[in-house]
């Protein structure tokens, strides 16, 4: 089985081909053109501006795919591309492609939701014991989902404000890092490994629940630069970055590991764009081990947004649901397609 599969759900324009041989799946090839130094300039993704280049890039990135898997149009099986969540107008660029390409090769077309791609990624050769637990976490999502088998979940808690990347990156925008914040605040975060007094809220952390809320440690942030002097700041910003992820890695740890508890599941998985943290793996794979369950996460070219995952999961998808050659017609972008 040969899938090619389309990511164009925010700011990446990505192509993929995934090669599916009794169970064994192989990547054959995984593009992805990404726009962060154009969106740099405005402190964050700018829907129109990422269209454009998504419609300016979309066939090259989908050409260069099937010319490094050295395949035809007439061995790809089907096609998956990403339905939502994600910008209206990224996702129409993709939908549109795939649905034309889907008639013109006469091809089944599948519809993935973005997050469970996310999930998926952790499915690719890897052996999950379920039921399983997976946090999700991502510039615009911040989830627990709970997991029967490959293709049956049911989400069991979200934010209630901000997600987790997006609080990353309003922290750098507070503190003058640039853009995208998460890997900013997670390399300076690095370089501090002193005691500090700088003590922010864990928001959450002990609600019945499984929700999130980021909302209240960024205000916390907010509060305690506003203490300082710029130049305090600047000799500081190491240890106010290290403060900052302490906090937000302690609470996802935390409440996953109370979810997993509660639910009696086998597996922990990690997922989306933020489980490329190197902090937040280390914790959640020492506390998910401590307390004997699996842990899996995506190796790191996966994590981020990539036509690969949208491949692995419309391979999972497939065997559920039979795809039809007359699917594209009944496919539309949906920018808040929920889990």
């Amino acid at each position: 089985m040969n899938i090619l599969a389309i990511e164009t759900s925010c700011d990446e324009t990505a192509a993929a081909i995934l090669k599916a041989k009794r169970g064994r799946l192989e990547l054959a090839a995984n593009v992805v053109s990404s726009q962060i130094n154009i969106h740099k300039k405005y402190g964050g993704v700018v829907p129109e501006v990422a269209a454009r280049h998504h419609l300016e890039n979309i066939i090259p990135v989908i050409d260069e795919a099937v010319q490094a898997a050295q395949i035809k149009p007439a061995a790809i099986d089907f096609i998956a591309t990403t339905a939502g969540p994600g910008l209206v107008t990224a996702l129409l660029v993709g939908i549109e492609t795939a649905k034309a390409l889907s008639y013109a090769w006469n091809k089944p077309l599948i519809p993935v939701n973005h997050m469970y791609a996310h999930l998926a990624a952790n499915f690719f050769n890897q052996s999950i014991q379920f039921p399983a637990l997976a946090l999700i976490v991502s510039g615009g999502h911040t989830e627990i989902v709970l997991l029967k088998n490959h293709h049956h979940y049911n989400k069991i808690g979200q934010t209630v404000d901000d997600a987790v990347g997006e609080a990353y990156d309003k922290a750098a925008k507070l503190l003058n890092l640039g853009y995208p914040g998460g890997p900013i605040i997670a390399r300076l975060a690095d370089k501090f490994s002193g005691l500090s007094p700088i003590n922010l809220p864990r928001p959450m952390i002990n609600s019945r629940d499984f929700n999130f809320s980021f909302s209240g440690l960024k205000t916390a942030l907010l509060y305690t630069v506003q203490k300082m002097t710029k130049k305090e700041i600047k000799t500081r910003t190491p240890e106010i970055c290290r403060a900052f992820q302490n906090a937000a890695v302690e609470v996802l740890v935390s409440k996953t590991i109370k979810a997993a508890k509660k639910y009696q599941v086998q597996s922990i998985l990690l997922a989306g764009g933020v489980a490329a943290n190197k902090k937040l793996r280390a914790d959640l794979k020492a506390a998910a081990e401590k307390n004997n369950f699996q842990f899996r996460v995506p190796e790191f070219k996966l994590c981020t947004d990539n036509a690969a995952m949208i491949a692995i999961a419309g391979y999972y998808l497939s065997r559920k649901h039979h795809p039809q050659k007359d699917g594209w017609q009944k496919i539309s972008a949906d920018p808040n397609w929920e889990l």
